[in-house]
């Protein structure tokens, strides 16, 4: 028993138990797995290491998913041991819980190893071992673990609301960020991820504390409101919309500081629409004045002193933008 599971202990060949293992790394397209992507580097790290004298290491883990084709079989012998039969050679029938990095590079090596296997978690029970092994893990993205809490959770637009907004914004064909928003896993080849999951939902975090719109309204509703916002920012800023690496427009200080212009005409509006067209109006009047280039006044900005004084520049060209217009009438 490993605390409350059981598990099945055993040693084996590095290469051999390569072979009959992978790991489930999450399909950012799909949403089907929930592991980080292979990192080589660290991987290679490992292999180095595994092979020097008098090394070491705490025992792989995997698990043995349910199948109903008899690919493994578990014989229970008198108590402790156990045997566990695999039917065929070439399948990879064990999940790496907890050793895909250590195991990755170790295909041709025949070292000995131990190993701890669950007997039959679902993948979402497997999800969850690897969320409690794993959450202050070196490394390990945490918008990575944001979507771990996301596919967990019993309700999430109640539990965090920030992070429901911020997956609508990812998963919703209509908004300017769909697929843009890099949860840690796989990315389909050609996409260019813009920010990242962790940066949007702690934007959007800072957003729902500033107008406490959650009080008045559904989190459904924010996070269409949240989505109209960013379609009218694409709209208004087409050409650095379309070449994010040229700005700052998607990097941490930008999505912060448009976060917080976004909390400030949203508290302005009072009882008044706030959709597409509300944020589009009042955006048209200033957003074209600021400077979102790599060498503009954001360069080299960042934390909360960074945040805080990108956001006054943008607040310094709306004042001024109406300043223009009272006189001018």
């Amino acid at each position: 028993m490993s605390a409350g599971r059981e598990v099945f202990l055993g040693f084996a060949p590095a290469n051999v138990l390569h072979a009959l293992s992978f790991a489930d790394v999450l399909d950012e397209d799909t949403g089907r797995g929930y592991q980080r992507r292979f990192n080589s580097a660290h991987s290679l790290d490992f292999r180095r290491y595994i092979q020097q004298a008098n090394s070491s290491t705490i025992p792989l883990t995997f698990n043995a998913r349910k199948r109903t084709d008899g690919a493994w079989h578990l014989e229970r012998l008198k108590a402790p041991y156990a045997r566990m039969t695999i039917a065929s050679e070439g399948q990879k029938l064990f999940t790496q819980v907890d050793c895909q990095h250590r195991l990755g590079h170790l295909n041709d090596l025949s070292l000995m190893l131990p190993f701890m296997c669950f007997i039959g978690l679902t993948e979402r029970e497997e999800m969850e071992v690897f969320n409690v092994i794993n959450s202050k893990a070196k490394g390990l993205s945490t918008s990575l673990l944001d979507f771990h809490d996301a596919t967990l959770a019993g309700d999430l637009a109640s539990e965090r609301p920030e992070l429901f907004i911020a997956l609508h914004l990812n998963n919703d064909r209509e908004s300017p960020w769909y697929r843009q928003l890099n949860l840690g896993g796989h990315i389909t080849s050609g996409l260019t991820r813009r920010a990242s999951l962790r940066t949007m939902q702690k934007a959007i975090k800072r957003f729902l504390t500033q107008t406490k719109i959650l009080q008045k309204q559904r989190p459904d509703v924010v996070a269409q409101m949240v989505l109209d916002f960013w379609s009218s920012v694409a709209l208004l800023l087409r050409d650095g919309w379309d070449n994010p690496r040229r700005t700052l427009l998607c990097k941490g200080v930008g999505v912060y500081a448009l976060m917080g212009i976004a909390g400030d005409l949203v508290t302005e509006a009072g009882p008044a629409v706030v959709d597409k067209r509300y944020f589009s109006n009042k955006l048209a009047d200033f957003i074209l004045e600021v400077d979102w280039s790599n060498s503009g006044p954001f360069s080299g900005l960042g934390g909360e002193a960074g945040v805080k004084a990108a956001l006054n520049v943008i607040r310094a060209k709306r004042g001024n933008g109406k300043l223009r217009v009272i006189s001018n009438g």
